[in-house]
């Protein structure tokens, strides 16, 4: 599957991290970001094609594009859930993981990624369906981390969390009526933190699947966070506690 990347920072990820593109179009003038995608773009052998900003919008549909799209192939950035595994076990890392329950909003999943990368995950697990995938606006939202984020897609989640807890992980879901805060639980080991989509929370089958469930404490009248500030609340607290171990 291809699709257009857009952004100057988006692109100069995408490029810098050598994933496959198949086409770069420019348009504008000069400066120095511009400069750095021509750049990387040589270094993956991929020509530059001009064209006008108005060609651009009729391609990509809109002009938030800052002079510059990727035709990418988004399908190169998904894994297998085992090479989660090996990826933390090269860097000599218990695997932390986080598993997400149905997230829909592109921007809820490209924040996630961002600081996912941010607290040094090895990797996110997306079911196929009913889930926000890895689409530009994904892309864009996630700062460009959606490409030093390894993330699997599965059919079942469910059977997922069962093969990972096979291999000695933890799944600890966020719930707010969980039975121990945050920060009380023990991070530093092999964990994956489950995280349901949103408006519904956990599916009950997922939640069932989960080892532990920890709530947020909150204290004004809203009774839930979005999950991508859920999501880096629980992703920094474990990162804070494994870097305590270390």
């Amino acid at each position: 599957m291809s699709d257009w990347i857009y952004g100057r920072n988006a692109v100069l990820e995408w490029l810098s991290a050598r994933l496959p593109a198949r086409e770069l179009w420019v348009a504008g003038g000069e400066n120095r970001v511009l400069q750095e995608i021509e750049q990387a773009a040589a270094k993956n052998r991929l020509a530059v094609r001009r064209v006008d900003r108005r060609r651009m919008r009729q391609q990509i549909g809109h002009d938030h594009h800052q002079g510059v799209i990727l035709l990418a192939d988004s399908e190169a950035l998904y894994v297998e859930p085992h090479n989660l595994l090996r990826i933390a076990s090269e860097r000599g890392e218990p695997p932390f993981l986080a598993l997400l329950d149905g997230v829909q909003d592109p921007h809820n999943l490209g924040a996630i990624l961002r600081s996912a990368d941010g607290a040094g995950l090895h990797g996110l697990i997306v079911p196929k369906d009913q889930s926000a995938g890895l689409s530009p606006a994904v892309f864009k939202a996630s700062a460009g981390a959606a490409a030093h984020v390894a993330v699997a897609r599965v059919t079942n989640l469910a059977r997922t969390m069962d093969e990972l807890k096979k291999e000695g992980v933890w799944l600890v879901g966020s719930e707010g009526d969980g039975e121990r805060l945050y920060t009380q639980m023990d991070w530093r080991g092999a964990v994956g933190i489950v995280l349901g989509g949103e408006g519904k929370g956990l599916r009950r089958l997922v939640r069932e699947k989960c080892d532990f469930i920890v709530s947020i404490p909150l204290c004004g009248k809203v009774n839930s966070l979005n999950v991508s500030v859920a999501a880096a609340l629980l992703f920094f607290e474990a990162r804070r506690q494994k870097n305590l171990q270390e």
